[in-house]
């Protein structure tokens, strides 16, 4: 679920309209089709687009807000995202708050004209009767050269612990035309690297007319926008990745040799009371496959830490998973009881124990990527710049090139140190965009010594 990819980095974007952005890459999208919709008569506007999926989220969101009020007393703030669509009242009970509106209505074009309702304090309607996805076109991302683009949006399972269903409502599908467009204009815009985003990416299609799954978009975005350099997907459930998306990461160099998995927890009787639908087993398959067809390929996983009722040795079985598969890009969190969930219910540990869990955890996947990451150096890998000095490589390693260069800018770095989970570099060379699927190269090579 694509929900447990936090983007903490992303708060304060713009001033006309102003957007504080929480949570998910989702949010990250629907936050610049929310600016591009808004960008006519809303100077004073401050959209607080706000996350769930933990109480720290919901607080950071709040603390967000009441500050934003100091700093700017005569702004309108107006709070959405799947905080406000579960617990809209809570938030108009805030004085500091102007008005709530829902999931479904922040998408709308209506919500954010010059002429809006702007006295119904609440515009929250059921999520649950939505059965189509918003289909926006936008023309970039304000400081990204990577684009989120959302092809599919909530949820029809119910894991134990989730409240994000509730916040999403159920499973729809972006139709893949509308997809195809959307990425076209995005790389004729310029942006190097999409990444196709979902709250459960890998149920993508089921519910269109001739069931088009992921793989099926995946072909096809490549095959209609060949100007694309770079397609990567966010988190993806084990158990649903369909033959054509074996396919394409076996044969498609523009698929990005990563994948983040949503795992959740390595034990089995974890991952029954979570109910998910892998096993440690699966896990383990997917990831053997993966290596097989793509030996280059680099993986990631979501992790709760301290769910209820995980002795120590279940925990256990979580760590060597980790380090069995050779996961590096962990996004852990300690388990935080959602309101009427089934896992609520449950026995729970004391939060200091979850804390230090998710610790471990943390400090077990920060070793693997350290290890990783050195095996870079002497290499030469091809790195979209982003922002200031930082870019990334294809397996989505974090690079400092010294000197910087243009945001969205593809170089050939010379990697020679590892600072923390950082690679040190050099340009060495340029390279067009391109180049990585027109020669079918993982763009990493050995420099001699």
């Amino acid at each position: 679920m694509d929900t447990r990819l936090p983007i903490p980095d992303i708060p304060r974007v713009g001033r006309s309209p102003e957007i504080l952005t929480f949570g998910c890459r989702l949010n990250a999208y629907e936050s610049q089709v929310m600016r591009e919709l808004a960008s006519s008569g809303n100077d004073d506007l401050v959209i607080v687009n706000t996350c769930t999926v933990t109480n720290a989220a919901e607080r950071q969101a709040r603390q967000a807000i009441r500050r934003t009020r100091r700093e700017r007393p005569g702004a309108r703030i107006v709070v959405t995202g799947c905080a406000a669509q579960i617990s809209p009242h809570r938030f108009a009970a805030m004085p500091e708050v102007d008005q709530v509106i829902g999931n479904h209505e922040k998408m709308q074009t209506e919500s954010w004209a010059p002429d809006a309702d702007r006295t119904t304090r609440v515009r929250v309607g059921s999520i649950d009767d939505v059965r189509e996805a918003a289909a926006h076109l936008i023309a970039g991302f304000e400081t990204h050269t990577r684009a989120f683009v959302q092809v599919q949006n909530g949820c029809d399972h119910r894991c134990t612990f989730c409240i994000i269903p509730y916040g999403r409502g159920p499973s729809r599908s972006v139709a893949p035309e509308h997809v195809v467009d959307q990425v076209r204009l995005l790389a004729e815009a310029g942006v190097g690297e999409v990444v196709l985003s979902g709250v459960d990416l890998t149920a993508y299609g089921e519910d269109l007319p001739a069931r088009p799954l992921l793989g099926s978009l995946v072909r096809r975005l490549l095959r209609e926008v060949p100007h694309l350099p770079r397609l990567r997907l966010s988190s993806v459930d084990p158990v649903e990745i369909d033959d054509d998306l074996w396919t394409a990461l076996e044969h498609e160099p523009r698929l990005m040799p990563h994948l983040h998995l949503s795992l959740q927890a390595g034990d089995d009787v974890v991952l029954k009371r979570m109910k998910r639908r892998h096993l440690r087993d699966d896990a383990r398959a997917v990831v053997e496959r993966a290596r097989r067809v793509r030996p280059d390929i680099v993986f990631g996983a979501d992790l709760i830490a301290g769910f209820p009722t995980e002795t120590e040795e279940m925990f256990a079985q979580t760590l060597m998973l980790v380090e069995e598969l050779d996961l590096v890009y962990l996004h852990v969190f300690p388990y935080s009881p959602r309101p009427e969930t089934p896992a609520a219910r449950m026995p729970q540990l004391a939060m200091t124990e979850r804390k230090v869990r998710a610790a471990r955890l943390r400090a077990v996947g920060a070793r693997a990527q350290r290890q990783l990451l050195e095996t870079k150096i002497g290499t030469v890998q091809e790195v979209l710049m982003e922002v200031g000095d930082v870019g990334r490589t294809r397996d989505f390693a974090c690079v400092r090139i010294e000197g910087g260069a243009p945001a969205g800018a593809f170089l050939q770095a010379s990697v020679h140190a590892v600072d923390d989970d950082t690679l040190i570099g050099r340009p060495a060379a340029r390279a067009t965009p391109i180049s990585p699927a027109e020669d079918g190269s993982t763009g990493s090579t050995r420099t001699k010594s």
